[in-house]
């Protein structure tokens, strides 16, 4: 009898690392997305770079060749983009200058790193060894660094117009470089130089005139102009009391009213009122104030109509709706409390200020408070310019080059522009490479590789031959000459430094950390999930 046939149970395959293909894919789509966006912005690098016109949904329009602006308002959708996004975003809030270097290298980077995928390295190893190739960077970057004093204003000024260089309103750098030196020094503490903090740097941006007209005013600006018709425009010796109580008649509850039957009662209630106001006009007369500076209250008028008629009587100047968010600046530049009741309205709560005045600048008025006595460590700008754009622009720029003056306070360290570093750090690399083994020797020869791409980008916006150019910049490095740059104005390869090409070494530590970090972050994703929010 034949035996009977058996069904033997085939396991099933396990379905885990099946598809193979899917980490690779995922890791390609990455750096291509992250690539797309560091090509949108490769051709706004350097003094020759192009600007961008940014067109919004509601149909604002701005141009700018600022990197983390651009980025900032560029609709990405693809969750490694994003990150470049984040990055640039990161190297503004560090260094403020930077923004579209930072970008780029790490668009270079990607490139190596693909390539690297594609020999079969694993992402981890490239990884590892792309972070031992930034902090070998770092170190090429430190011994090329020459330190500065801060007392030194010519040096600090030089670096400041390097940053302004490349943006649109680099014609007027030679004006705005200063008005940022004397900002930032003006704010800076002795002694606490890394806590140099630009929120005490307040830039209004004033439509009208030109570039040229921006000042820098050791003192206070108001934007809106003094209330009051009759009240006076200019105060010399002025006593300014900054208040946080209303000059008007006190109101209901919210869910309150008075209902006001007969004329008699109707004639008690504007007769109070009038006393009530009376009363506080009255004080500040006796305390000797002259000029009143009142918060915004969101309840009520802040000063009503017969309040200010009262004031204006005493010839007393008015500036109202001070912004709550301002009132911590106001504080700190006057050295004062704000005053929070009338009983606390006297004498010594009151600042001294040699002139108070309102003046017009453009189409609009201000306020300005000059010589305070113990002013504090503040200072204000009023940036100028013809159209709203160019006015954006150069309120960005200043920005900028304020921070650029920020980053050679807190780390008084410079470094010459012009490519020289990334040309510099790619020749040591390179060097390294031929003393390591394995798969280091590999990622330092492509991260190497990488870095050129900063000179190659000058070159090529600038209008010159990108391959050339960098050939002989390797060669000129290699000879030893460490500052020879890209100069673009003369469209050859010159001593960068002797042409006063210069930026702080924090920006490009900065950018080479930044980038690093970045790159390896999208290195170890090899999934994209979506969850259900």
């Amino acid at each position: 009898m034949a035996p009977k046939a058996r069904t033997v149970g085939i396991k099933p395959k396990s379905q885990n690392f099946k598809d193979k293909s899917k980490p690779t894919d995922v890791r390609m789509s990455n750096i291509q997305a992250a690539k797309a966006v560091s090509d949108a912005i490769r051709t706004s690098l350097g003094p020759r770079g192009m600007d961008k016109m940014i067109q919004a949904g509601n149909g604002e329009v701005s141009i700018t060749n600022d990197g983390a602006t651009i980025l900032k308002q560029m609709n990405v959708l693809h969750p490694a983009a994003k990150m470049l996004v984040e990055l640039s975003r990161a190297q503004d809030v560090e260094a403020g200058d930077g923004t579209t270097s930072v970008v780029v290298i790490a668009g270079a980077l990607l490139e190596a790193c693909e390539k690297l995928l594609q020999k079969g390295l694993h992402p981890t190893a490239i990884s590892d060894s792309f972070q031992r190739c930034s902090n070998k960077a770092v170190e090429i970057l430190t011994q090329m660094a020459t330190p500065i004093e801060l007392t030194d204003r010519e040096t600090l000024i030089k670096s400041a117009s390097t940053s302004l260089n490349s943006k649109v309103v680099s014609q007027q750098s030679s004006l705005l470089a200063p008005i940022a030196v004397d900002a930032v020094l003006k704010v800076t503490e002795p002694g606490k130089e890394t806590a140099v903090d630009l929120k005490n740097i307040k830039v209004i941006s004033s439509l009208g005139g030109t570039v040229e007209d921006t000042e820098l005013i050791e003192g206070l600006v108001f934007t809106s102009r003094s209330a009051g018709t009759n009240a006076p425009k200019r105060i010399e010796k002025a006593k300014i009391g900054l208040i946080q109580f209303c000059i008007s008649a006190p109101k209901t509850d919210m869910d309150h009213s008075v209902i006001v039957s007969d004329y008699a009662a109707m004639d008690r209630v504007l007769k109070e009122e009038r006393s009530y106001i009376l009363n506080i006009v009255k004080q500040v007369k006796k305390a000797g104030c002259n000029v009143l500076l009142v918060q915004k209250s969101i309840l009520r008028d802040a000063v009503s109509d017969l309040a200010q008629h009262f004031l204006d009587k005493i010839k007393c100047m008015v500036i109202k709706d001070v912004e709550r968010e301002d009132i911590e600046f106001v504080c700190k530049t006057l050295h004062c409390r704000p005053i929070a009741s009338l009983d606390h309205f006297t004498a010594d709560n009151l600042v001294n200020a040699e002139l108070v005045e309102e003046v017009a600048s453009g189409t609009n008025k201000f306020v300005k408070i000059t010589g305070i006595q113990n002013q504090g460590r503040t200072v204000s700008i009023i940036c100028r310019g013809s159209n709203k754009l160019v006015l954006e622009e150069a309120a960005r720029s200043l920005h900028d080059a304020l921070c650029v003056v920020r980053c050679l306070v807190k780390k008084p360290f410079q470094i010459v522009g012009g490519g020289a570093p990334e040309i510099e750090m790619s020749l040591q690399l390179a060097a390294v490479a031929q003393t390591v083994e394995g798969v280091d020797a590999y990622c330092f020869r492509a991260f190497a590789d990488a870095l050129e791409v900063i000179p190659s980008t000058l070159a090529e916006n600038a209008g010159l031959n990108p391959i050339a150019t960098v050939t002989e910049l390797r060669n000129r490095h290699a000879q030893g000459e460490k500052n020879a740059g890209i100069n673009v104005r003369k469209g050859a390869i010159t001593d960068i430094y002797a042409e006063n090409v210069v930026q702080p070494l924090l920006v490009s530590v900065s950018a080479i950390t930044l980038a690093t970090e970045t790159i390896r972050s999208i290195l170890k994703i090899d999934d994209i999930i979506n969850t259900f929010s």
